[in-house]
């Protein structure tokens, strides 16, 4: 398999390369053309006629995906990140995209042969591709399939779903689901993985190959230690609501803060998104709301004030005698998804958020001033009752 990769990542170079050239004289090459050319590289390279030609052909389409790919990021606006050459390191998979492999007490697979497979779970469905991947010192077959959804029985209950740093998940229920930081737990290991790759310089050493191996098995373990926590709260929450409510951040941007490393930790966009397709596969009901002002509308008194995040916080407290951030913005998030008689039982939307006094979300300063005259004169507020702050 490793010489599957390498004959693959020649191509895949080849190609590049007979693009670049191509553009630079002004003559169009497609996938196509690159294709056909096989047969006539195949009589004169040996090794590339020990690979399956449907692995060789869907090399040539993925560098035409990336080229597309390239073309429509230039067209936008974006940064557009012309596609590179493969190095050693940088081409960890070869897919089958119709035939030339099949599925038994072991994985045969054409010009390979036959390998022993740790097969976790029966594959549902018919089976439509499969993609060889490498990661880590370690390989693993993925098979994508078409499968008719299951269907879980008509549920009514409902949730709300408020995600967040200290917490990882509170729900409107008041369930509070603990974050674990996987990263922040391992980085004392990752640190002494990461200086024992930095002491190898000798970038073609056995030494330097081993420790890099090992950083990278360390992160794995990460990986899959946060996978395994969202698979398991996802599956239970699509199996016991039927209508799930969660908030529609910007993660990215959010990401891009001072509190980042945290955000990529916690690993909010790889929930929501197992979320959504496991809802979607079991019927259910997901709702992407609005997240401006959930933490600054008080959900018992319906009192509105637009301020900062941290002096908000602090008035939702005082007015509801509650000690926990989450809770008034959850508590919103879970009254726009309870059936009631001002809406007649419809789920209220997120258009019907009143806008911000100036027109536009975001933070408007932190207040101080604000906060240590609310502190001296607690009499102003007679809804106060026993806070500090």
């Amino acid at each position: 398999m490793t010489a599957t990769l390498d004959v693959c990542r020649e191509l895949y170079n080849a190609g590049l390369q007979e693009r670049i050239e191509a553009w630079k004289c002004r003559t169009p090459v497609r996938v196509f053309d690159q294709i056909n050319q096989l047969p006539e590289i195949k009589a004169v390279r040996a090794d590339l006629a020990g690979v399956f030609s449907q692995v060789l052909q869907d090399t040539l389409r993925r560098l035409d995906k990336t080229y597309q790919a390239f073309f429509g990021r230039v067209q936008r606006g974006q940064k557009a990140g012309f596609p590179r050459f493969k190095g050693r390191n940088r081409y960890d998979s070869f897919t089958y995209p119709q035939s030339g492999f099949e599925l038994g007490a072991k994985l045969q697979l054409s010009k390979i042969g036959n390998l022993k497979i740790k097969q976790h779970r029966d594959i549902a469905g018919q089976i439509k591709t499969l993609t060889i991947r490498r990661e880590a010192g370690c390989w693993y077959a993925c098979f994508s399939v078409q499968y008719e959804p299951t269907r879980l029985p008509h549920s009514s209950n409902h949730i709300a779903i408020d995600v967040g740093l200290e917490a990882f998940a509170t729900l409107s229920d008041g369930t509070r689901i603990e974050n674990h930081r996987y990263y922040k737990t391992a980085q004392a290991k990752l640190r002494r993985a990461q200086r024992k790759v930095a002491r190898r310089q000798n970038k073609k050493s056995k030494r330097r190959h081993k420790a890099i191996l090992l950083l990278q098995k360390a992160h794995r373990h990460v990986a899959n230690q946060r996978k395994d926590f969202q698979h398991k709260l996802s599956t239970q929450l699509v199996q016991n609501f039927g209508t799930i409510a969660v908030e529609d951040l910007n993660i990215k941007g959010l990401s891009a803060g001072v509190l980042g490393k945290a955000i990529h930790d916690v690993g909010w966009s790889t929930f929501l998104n197992m979320l959504a397709y496991k809802a979607e596969n079991a019927g259910r009901q997901l709702l992407k709301l609005d997240p401006r002002y959930t933490s600054q509308e008080c959900p018992q008194r319906s009192r509105y004030r637009k301020e900062s995040p941290v002096e908000t916080s602090a008035l939702l407290r005082l007015r509801c005698n509650d000690r926990t951030r989450p809770g008034g913005g959850i508590r919103n998030l879970g009254a726009w998804t309870t059936p009631s008689s001002a809406n007649s039982g419809a789920v209220r939307p997120c258009c019907l958020r009143s806008p911000s006094p100036s027109g536009r979300g975001g933070c408007h300063g932190i207040d101080f001033s604000y906060l240590l005259q609310l502190q001296r004169t607690p009499s102003a507020f007679p809804w106060c009752v026993g806070w500090r702050l």
